[in-house]
């Protein structure tokens, strides 16, 4: 059985007892059925691997201690930015569970003029946490010893008052096929809007802003596929699909 990883928000290292909080300790007591002595990846976030051997089983409060510590994960050579709209409960979920897995390095979920999903002040709160938990889960299973960050929802036209390097737009009716652009440089930045796209006033504002239109191949992609057939595609050209660094 493969080896579970576990996120702690602790301090970790060889030599070090942890104690894992309910939710935790119920997942590998009660799911994954772990018994005392058995082996758990912890990581924290700051790049590292710790492996821990499990000292007790109990559900509320599962003792580790931390045995060996793992090679630091390099810094990716092109880190990509992805401002993502707002979408639907489970598309916006996989969209970020993806985008992690491809190895994105920051995130800003979006609110535009065609967004469908609108939230108060308690709910966006509470949503924005169900999102770090997404890209937390997409870290346990992916093997990514560093946490993409996860910024607060913003409006799109703050976000794009903030400056962006080598910005880039999905847009279907671009004429431009992403290979046409100029290698980036070590940040990029990729714009995709919600359903239903972006307004026409909106991708203008973006290319005032510096983003450059471009389109994926004659298909007109769905706001969950759109963002991570791009990273793919990025990820292939310039960042690390090209091979280990």
């Amino acid at each position: 059985m493969r080896t579970p990883r576990v996120y702690v928000d602790l301090p970790l290292a060889p030599g070090a007892r942890v104690t894992l909080p309910a939710a935790q300790s119920q997942h590998l007591t009660l799911v994954l059925r772990l018994v005392v002595g058995e082996s758990v990846t912890l990581f924290n976030g700051d790049g590292r691997d710790y492996q821990a051997q499990l000292l007790d089983a109990h559900r509320t409060a599962t003792n580790l201690a931390c045995t060996t510590v793992g090679d630091e994960e390099p810094m990716p050579d092109l880190r990509i930015h992805l401002g993502l709209g707002v979408s639907k409960g489970e598309r916006m979920d996989f969209a970020l569970q993806k985008a992690v897995e491809l190895g994105v390095h920051r995130i800003t979920p979006l609110f535009t003029g065609r967004s469908v999903v609108r939230l108060d002040p308690a709910r966006l709160a509470k949503r924005q946490a169900h999102w770090e938990g997404v890209l937390i889960a997409a870290c346990e299973q992916s093997g990514r010893r560093r946490l993409p960050g996860l910024a607060p929802a913003d409006q799109l036209e703050a976000w794009l008052a903030r400056g962006h390097v080598g910005g880039i737009l999905l847009d279907h009716r671009s004429r431009r096929p992403l290979p046409d652009l100029p290698a980036p440089a070590t940040d990029l930045s990729l714009l995709v809007g919600p359903e239903g796209g972006l307004s026409d006033a909106e991708r203008a504002a973006a290319r005032a802003a510096g983003f450059t239109g471009v389109r994926l191949g004659p298909r007109i992609l769905r706001t969950e596929t759109a963002p991570l057939a791009a990273i793919a595609a990025i990820q292939a050209l310039w960042g690390d699909f090209r091979g280990a660094t």
